[in-house]
């Protein structure tokens, strides 16, 4: 019996096997490759155990065939995940961040560790601060320029102070030239209701074209964007220490400004004239002068028309600083002269009453009451 192949037969034969063999080489590497990649991502996900247990997120993913593999590994990328439950929250700038949280009012800053000791600042509820150190039941902080003691009762410290951090920080636009128009719309040709003093910081309601929305006292104003950055910033502490009233000042002056400085920190109510349950700008300054025995309208333009018109370079503590708006500066806010180029007034709903750079408006009148 003949067994031998034809030439032909015997080549493809050859051919044939070879192609086999070349495809069984390719699906054995194919199928190692696989398993490598689901050995790697399981041990990857296993190594992330101890921080991603749950909240997690999901990544779905349907399972490919790969040619010549008759049967591949599936991996489910549903069965690892990454979990943000313990991933640490920004500090903020801050090395050991601290947040005030008060009911009302304001916090003392103490000069040292006790209620006896001198007041030199004073933080509004959500103030930040950088916690230096632990004395008993106090806290050594700094907050943006004051130093100095608060009771460790009213801060909140580590994850509670990100966490709330994270909820109040906010935007504010800061001026970066001299006397800055701020407008009533995002346009050149818009009414200028005022004006901004380079370094002056105000709160962000939002940004249209080429202009920036601003809180302007409790109005929406407009600066440019080519006058203003814009940051994140949290709240700070207001310094005391620093005003010094000098020569030439009367005791009257001096105790009417530290009788209007303790409602720092309360509430600003439009129509209100109330020190301790909230006032607006004129109903503060109504309230504060009628202590000492001083009576003026509720009203800034009103009280514009009281006492004598000097300028702004006589100014002295407890004068009087109005504002206003338009190119005829009709008067719409009225603050009290504390000395160091500062007013105190009850400024807008959000911030209540507050201290403010005197010229962070351009303001239209200044008068005197007080001799």
């Amino acid at each position: 019996m003949n067994v031998a192949l034809p030439l032909n037969s015997i080549i493809s034969s050859v051919y044939y096997n070879e192609k086999l063999k070349n495809n069984l080489i390719r699906s054995v590497v194919l199928t190692a490759l696989l398993i490598a990649l689901a050995v790697f991502c399981h041990s990857a996900a296993n190594s992330h155990n101890d921080f991603y247990d749950e909240d997690t997120y999901d990544f779905s993913s349907s399972a490919t065939p790969v040619s010549g593999v008759t049967s591949a590994m599936t991996v489910n990328l549903n069965d690892f995940s990454v979990n943000t439950k313990d991933v640490e929250l920004s500090s903020f700038g801050y090395n050991n961040l601290g947040i005030v949280s008060i009911a009302d009012g304001h916090l003392n800053i103490r000069e040292s560790a006790s209620t006896d000791s001198a007041v030199v600042g004073k933080m509004n509820n959500n103030a930040a601060c950088e916690i230096l150190s632990i004395d008993g039941d106090f806290a050594n902080i700094s907050s943006g320029d004051v130093k100095g003691y608060i009771k460790t009762d009213y801060l909140l410290t580590g994850i509670d102070a990100k966490k709330k951090a994270a909820e109040i920080i906010s935007d504010v636009a800061t001026i970066t030239a001299d006397s800055v128009c701020i407008r009533s719309g995002a346009s050149t040709s818009s009414e200028v209701i005022g004006s901004g003093s380079n370094g002056f910081d105000f709160d962000v309601l939002g940004e249209e074209g080429d202009f920036i929305k601003i809180d302007f006292d409790g109005e929406d104003g407009y600066v440019s964007k080519q006058y203003a950055t814009v940051s994140e910033k949290l709240p700070e502490a207001i310094s005391i220490s620093e005003f010094k009233y000098g020569a030439g000042v009367s005791d009257v002056r001096s105790q009417l400004v530290e009788y209007a400085m303790q409602f720092v920190g309360n509430r600003y109510v439009w129509g209100g004239t109330s020190l301790t349950k909230g006032a607006d700008c004129s109903g503060f300054v109504m309230s504060v002068f009628a202590k000492y025995g001083i009576y003026l309208p509720h009203s800034s333009r009103a009280q514009a028309n009281y006492g004598k018109t000097i300028s702004a370079s006589e100014a002295k503590p407890g004068d009087l600083f109005f504002y206003g708006r338009g190119k005829k500066g009709r008067i719409n806010h009225v603050g009290i002269y504390i000395g160091n180029g500062l007013i105190v007034n009850a400024a807008s709903k959000k911030s209540g009453i507050k201290i403010s750079n005197a010229y962070g408006r351009t303001p239209v009148k200044v008068t005197r009451l007080l001799d």
